[in-house]
């Protein structure tokens, strides 16, 4: 078995030798056949001239330099393109994940499991991280029906199939293992070790967890409603629309008994406002309908995804053509 570890770097240029060695230590002790991936995500610092060191020190390395920052799934995608492993591990550079984790983890593919998430339960992470976080993880499990502890956990690994199947983009990195659900592989989770932070500062801010947010109303429509995506917004085209005809019948009827029984007041449609609410509702039926009848059309003829990143430079890979 090969096995691949997928390491996305941002501003690590302190940590990536103290990594490497770590790696190293479990490696040799499990006599592993291994293969690292570092994925240079723009970094401004000396990230890259520490990755082509390591290369030039271990041929097990193999290192990609991204032309500017296109976020961390990026990264992990190009990652997953490169490696060669039959299984996949992801973690990050910053020394909070534990490389001692690494025979934990495939034991539990060995159980059965094809995608395995860490749960880091004692965390050393500022409050203002910690608390968004808990939020976020019990609104990714509500909505998904994928129940993890910690779906932001850098530290997880998968079966490398799993990757013929689930491509990322934008930043829905922290969703595998729910992408890979809906595809119907084996989720599970492992409690990790979670270490404080060595060198640098965290890169989680607000900005993100709203962008965690509205990624996770992107999968959940993915994920449910993906390959059917009229089944959604058609249903509630239909729903918008019966209530509008409903609206309008009802006062067509209540302004043809009005005039048969020759009120002295008769009504004025026009100044009723639930008129105006009807035609409304029509409206949002007939759009709702139309957007999901362009979605299945989109969906049907959409051609294979194109790459949502840009290799500058490769070191340590065979095959130097970007």
């Amino acid at each position: 078995m090969k096995l691949s570890l997928v390491i996305p770097v941002y501003n690590e240029d302190e940590s990536l030798e103290k990594l490497h060695e770590e790696i190293c230590e479990v490696v040799t002790a499990n006599n592993y056949d291994v293969e690292i991936i570092f994925i240079d995500d723009g970094s401004k610092d000396e990230s890259w001239n520490v990755v082509t060191k390591l290369v030039e020190k271990d041929p097990r390395i193999r290192g990609l330099k991204f032309r500017r920052n296109f976020g961390k799934a990026a990264g992990l995608d190009a990652g997953f393109q490169e490696a060669q492993g039959d299984v996949i591990i992801t973690m990050d550079a910053d020394l909070q994940d534990d490389p001692q984790e690494i025979p934990r983890f495939l034991e539990q593919l060995d159980a059965g499991y094809d995608v395995i998430s860490g749960w880091k339960q004692v965390r050393h992470d500022p409050w203002h991280k910690v608390g968004p976080s808990r939020v976020f993880n019990w609104m990714v499990s509500t909505l998904t029906g994928v129940k993890l502890h910690d779906h932001n956990c850098g530290m997880k690994c998968y079966r490398g199939e799993i990757f013929d199947e689930v491509r990322l983009y934008g930043e829905l990195h922290r969703f595998v293992p729910v992408l890979a659900a809906a595809h119907g592989w084996k989720v599970g989770e492992i409690v990790i070790n979670h270490r404080a932070r060595q060198f640098g500062h965290s890169k989680y801010g607000v900005r993100r967890f709203l962008k965690g947010f509205l990624d996770l109303t992107t999968v959940a429509f993915i994920t449910g409603y993906g390959q059917r995506p009229q089944h959604l917004l058609g249903g509630i085209g239909l729903l918008f629309f019966a209530i509008g005809f409903l609206g309008l019948f009802g006062l067509s009827g209540w302004w043809v008994i009005d005039r048969l029984i020759g009120a002295e007041e008769p009504i004025e449609l026009h100044k009723r406002a639930i008129f105006y609410y009807s035609i409304v509702s029509l409206l949002l039926g007939t759009q709702f309908v139309t957007v999901g009848l362009l979605a299945e059309i989109i969906r049907s003829a959409m051609a294979p995804q194109t790459k949502s990143y840009f290799i500058s430079q490769k070191v340590g890979v065979r095959d130097e053509a970007s």
